[in-house]
């Protein structure tokens, strides 16, 4: 595959992962709009968002079977086509009986088989070397997409007096966006799923085997380890209110400097953490030095004297979320260097999923709860708690890094 070629099929799966979440998350954006316009309740609202997740949570391991024994390119098209008519149905509906109904089948056709497709397409498009500065690449592209969708939204909403058609127009730019996607998929991204089916016994893979993937301890730790990545990642919104509330910083400056850190830093630092993966030729390598670093930056922010200057502090705090990204936005390319076959990659980004992704269940709420019950004293457990988790993360990735230096290829398969 060329360079270029490369760089654009690395784009059209960046708009792919980049658009087709729009919809499942449109209450990060539109979140005062859906509840007028629908008539709902935060609850209401939120349940939505609940249905969503628990359909990812059971969809993950079975769509990761079988997205290795479908075409790669075919099952991001036809995910990305069917996530269109859905955002075109919910548009003209607004209704919330039937909003829980697409919600549910939003997570069929986000997380089923599209999204281990995706990382697995991630992952297929550049050499064993390459791995670290595609993922890179990637989630810059697709933080970038997200970004560019949601502006052009915003925009659209604003030229209608009348919400409800504001926000109804808004949702179908977002199913051009998916149908935008569909299209550079088919020109851009070429399957090797059947060239590898063809080319290897190895890749020939049956149902039975997802029980031999699920007992191999290097699927555990790798899943662990992503946990712990997107832990710090999805995490690191809490020095948002920490800066407002403890350093005193203003709620309009805080927000800039959260766009900074959740926009700015995930184009610029992702891909930033793929070539250093590159330059030291293994994910695992920069997940124990990166893992190091975050930590020793987390507890500095709790070591920091309040006397320091607010720029001192912003700085500090800024700190452990670019590494933090730097990480999380190669984990997956650790699947690579841990030489798994083939014919299984999918099945284990599935299980690595449902694993990496348990934070989103559990850690905003132990975070809520510590803050309710300490105030402001709660964000240095928080903190704390990071930098444990950063530090779990560098000790499993060692453990990972030693497993794979002793075996040439993980046996899998037998």
């Amino acid at each position: 595959m060329s360079k270029t070629r490369k760089y654009l099929a690395i784009l059209a799966l960046a708009l792919a992962g980049g658009s087709i979440y729009l919809l499942p998350y449109l209450k990060y954006i539109f979140y005062d709009q859906m509840i007028s316009v629908m008539e709902i309740s935060n609850t209401q609202i939120a349940t939505m968002v609940s249905i969503y997740s628990v359909g990812c949570m059971i969809l993950y391991i079975p769509g990761g079977i079988l997205a290795d024994k479908l075409s790669t390119k075919k099952s991001l098209i036809v995910s990305l086509i069917a996530t269109a008519i859905l955002t075109i149905l919910y548009g003209v509906t607004m209704n919330y009986t039937l909003s829980l109904v697409i919600w549910f089948l939003l997570s069929m056709t986000t997380a089923f088989i599209f999204w281990t497709s995706l990382m697995k397409a991630v992952g297929q498009i550049g050499t064993e070397e390459e791995q670290g500065r595609m993922y890179g690449i990637y989630y810059a592209g697709n933080g970038l997409t997200q970004a560019i969708c949601n502006a052009i939204a915003l925009a659209v909403f604003s030229k209608f007096s009348d919400p409800a058609i504001g926000l109804k127009m808004a949702v179908l730019v977002m199913a051009a966006a998916n149908i935008a996607a569909a299209a550079m998929v088919y020109f851009f991204v070429t399957d090797t799923n059947q060239e590898a089916t063809d080319t290897s016994s190895e890749s020939s893979f049956d149902f039975s085997k997802a029980k031999e993937v699920l007992k191999n301890p290097t699927v555990w730790l790798l899943s662990l380890t992503i946990l712990c990545s997107y832990s710090i990642f999805t995490t690191s919104t809490y020095f948002t209110p920490y800066l407002t509330e403890v350093v005193g910083i203003s709620e309009e400056m805080s927000s800039i400097i959260a766009i900074i850190r959740g926009n700015l830093f995930l184009v610029v630092c992702a891909p930033l953490g793929g070539y250093i993966v590159d330059k030291l030729r293994s994910t695992t390598k920069w997940f124990i030095i990166g893992n190091t670093l975050t930590a020793i930056f987390f507890i500095l922010v709790v070591l920091i004297p309040s006397s320091s200057s607010q720029i001192t502090i912003v700085l500090t705090t800024l700190m452990p979320c670019a590494l933090g990204i730097m990480v999380y936005g190669v984990a997956f390319s650790m699947v690579g260097e841990c030489k798994f076959p083939t014919a299984v990659t999918a099945t284990v980004i599935g299980i690595a999923s449902i694993i990496g992704y348990l934070p989103d269940f559990y850690m905003h709420n132990l975070c809520g709860l510590l803050l309710d019950n300490m105030g402001a004293a709660g964000y240095t457990y928080i903190f704390v708690m990071l930098a444990g988790i950063s530090l779990l993360g560098a000790f499993l990735a060692y453990v990972i890094k030693k497993r794979v230096s002793k075996e040439e290829k993980l046996d899998i398969m037998s």
